[in-house]
Order: C-alpha cells, then structure tokens, then sequence
C-alpha cells in the first residue's frame, strides 16, 4: 500500500506486462480482472467471496447508483466502501456509456447530455463536471471520464465527432477532478475503428499527464479482430509508466489475447451474466448446463478447481437447478466463473514473471480446443 497512485511495471514478456497498481485502501496486481458490482453488488456473490477468489479491485457504475440509491444518499451513508463492505479499491465508470445504451430519451450537446432515467422516467443531467463529481461522493479510488461512446458500426463523421467531443470532456473531468492524493482518474481513448482517430485520441490524452488511460468504445459488436487491431494501433502512443485499461472486455480469449497487446486491466458483466444463465467458463472451454447430457452425470465441473463451486457440486444439481430457475444455479456458477477468472489472471501474472506467457496463452487455448469431457 501507498500514501498515492503508483503504478510499477515490474517484468515483461514480448509485449505482455506484469506490475502493480499500489493504492491507499490496497494493491492491484496486473494484469487484473475486475468483477462487474454494478449498483453496489457483484450480483449473486458475497464480497467476502470475491475478495477470496483472487479480486484486489471492484468496479460501480456511476448511472445506476445516481439514480439508486443516490450519489447524495452513498457519501450521506459513509461513502460506497463503508456501505458494500468492501475496504479495497473500487473504480467506477462514467456513467456515459449507460447513458447512451439505456436512457430511453436523451439530449447531447457540448456541456453534456441529459437523459430520462430508465428507473422512473425522471430528467437528468450529466455534465463532465457532475460525472466526476458524483465520483466523488461515491468514494471511489479510480474514476473514469465522461466520455461518448458511440456504437459500431458508425460514420467516419460520427466517430470522429464523438472522439472530439470526449477529449474535450476529458479536459473538463481533469480540472473537476484536481488533485486527489491515492485516487485517480483515468482518460478514454474514443475513436471507433478508425485507426487515425485512435491515434489522435490517445496522443491528446497522453498530453494530459493523467494517472491512468483506459481504452473504450470496444467490445460493441464489432469482430475481435476489429478490436485487437485497434489495440495494436493505440497502445503504442500510450505511456508505458501508466497503467492501460480496455473497458468491457470480455471473453477469456479476448484478454488472453489483450494481454499479449500489453493491456493491464479489464473488467467484464460477462461471466456473472452468464452464471445466472446457465453457462461455465472451465479450462476446458465453455460448458452449458441446461444440456440434457449434464442431467444425470455426477461428475463435477472441474474436478481439479480451486473453487467448491466446481469441485464440489456434480452436473447433475447444477443442471436441476438450472433448469428449475432456482437461484443458487446462478449462484454457484457465478462463483465458478469469477474463480476462473481470477485463475486465469493469476496464471497469466506467473507466467509473464517466469517469461513463459507465449506458452501458457498456448497450452490455455489448446485446453479450451480440445472442450469438455465425453458425456457418460
């Protein structure tokens, strides 16, 4: 721990990077994977439980806890930390991105954008300046800018238009966010699948000197080779003494493959989304439960898991219960998805530290190729 935002590269392998983002409330091992607690809460996880998969660091969501309970209402109740029961770091995003996918009515101008609340119909405004703000009275470690997020595919006018537009409000959120010692906030490389506005965004944010640069407006639907290419085109105009972060992603093929383009940090809905219907992430690829060949095998997920979730429960119950819609079957792939996860991350560090990533992101995919055990 550290009295301020540090972050140490501490071994590389190719391109792949191994380090530690130090905070007060803890360190961050990178490559990190950071669990989805989009309104307060990983859903259908104790924290005490994510904590000991492996997670030095959650993330919120700005939109959703405005509108409940209340960016007001959080710092009134001691902030997010105190109110989640969670002492370690917490980044939260903008708010932008829900903004745009969500809200069913919204306007967008130079000074931000306002939306009708999908909650209760209520009017809202966004400024860079309240985003950062409600940041602020939520407690959280990392905050992001507001930025506009536009889906692909999409005009080159329209890219462009956006880019322009986030690194203007990335401007306004440094000024609002000031000098926060131990926090930070991180900017976001806009610019859709156009190359030259890729490069545009992140040399005018690296001209920013922020703690921080994540990359946005990926994982929308466009193939991956879409999105590793804009990988390959914009970490190298970012700095390499700052920690990368590439929003949204994803699959475990997609970070496996993002860490060998030098990214740091990710954060994903998709493998809590998937427990609660019905699919598992294994070293053996994905498995889904509802399969009527799972409904009479005993046998567990993985017998050789870390995780009681895999290693304890047969195919059998888990398929029961997912086809019961009963609750724990959500549950208890959850937890077997974020384990793996956090496995995943873990291997990926220890690798990078003995300068075998190339092999390990090998034996990783030849392990999900060759797919799940034979039925019975």
């Amino acid at each position: 721990m550290t009295e301020n935002f540090e972050f140490k590269l501490l071994a590389t392998d190719g391109k792949a990077r191994r380090g530690e983002v130090s905070m007060p409330r803890g360190t961050i091992r990178t490559p990190a994977f950071m669990p989805v607690g989009t309104a307060g809460t990983v859903k259908a996880m104790y924290l005490d439980q994510v904590r000991d998969l492996g997670a030095d660091i959650i993330l919120g969501n700005t939109y959703h806890l405005m509108l409940r309970p209340g960016a007001e209402r959080v710092a009134r109740l001691g902030g997010l930390h105190e109110l989640i029961r969670w002492q370690y770091p917490i980044l939260t995003d903008s708010g932008g991105f829900q903004v745009m996918s969500l809200s069913g009515l919204r306007k967008l101008d130079e000074q931000g954008v306002t939306f009708k609340s999908h909650v209760d119909g209520a009017l809202h405004h966004m400024s860079p300046e309240r985003s950062i703000e409600i940041q602020g009275l939520l407690g959280s470690d990392i905050q992001m800018q507001l930025d506009e997020c536009v889906a692909l595919p999409a005009s080159p006018k329209e890219i462009e238009r956006a880019m322009e537009m986030s690194l203007r409000w990335a401007e306004r959120c440094k000024v609002a966010f000031g000098d926060q010692p131990g926090k930070a906030m991180f900017g976001i490389v806009q610019g859709g699948d156009i190359p030259q506005l890729r490069v545009r965004s992140a040399d005018a944010l690296s001209g920013l000197g922020l703690k921080g640069y994540a990359i946005g407006g990926l994982a929308v639907g466009e193939p991956q080779e879409v999105m590793l290419d804009m990988i390959d085109t914009t970490v190298p105009h970012l700095p390499t003494e700052k920690p990368r972060y590439l929003m949204g992603v994803g699959t475990p093929d997609d970070m496996l493959k993002s860490v060998a383009r030098g990214i740091d940090m990710f954060d994903c809905v998709m493998p809590t989304r998937s427990g609660r219907h019905g699919l598992a992430f294994t070293r053996r690829g994905r498995i889904n439960l509802r399969n009527a060949r799972h409904a009479e095998d005993m046998r567990p997920l993985d017998e050789e898991s870390n995780c009681p979730a895999a290693r304890d429960y047969s195919r059998a119950y888990l398929h029961h219960l997912v086809r019961a819609n009963e609750s724990l079957g959500g549950m208890l792939l959850t937890w077997n998805n974020l384990a793996y996860y956090q496995d995943l991350m873990a291997g990926i560090r220890k690798a990078i530290d003995e300068g075998r990533f190339a092999d390990f992101m090998a034996e990783t995919q030849e392990g999900w190729a060759r797919g799940d055990i034979a039925p019975l």
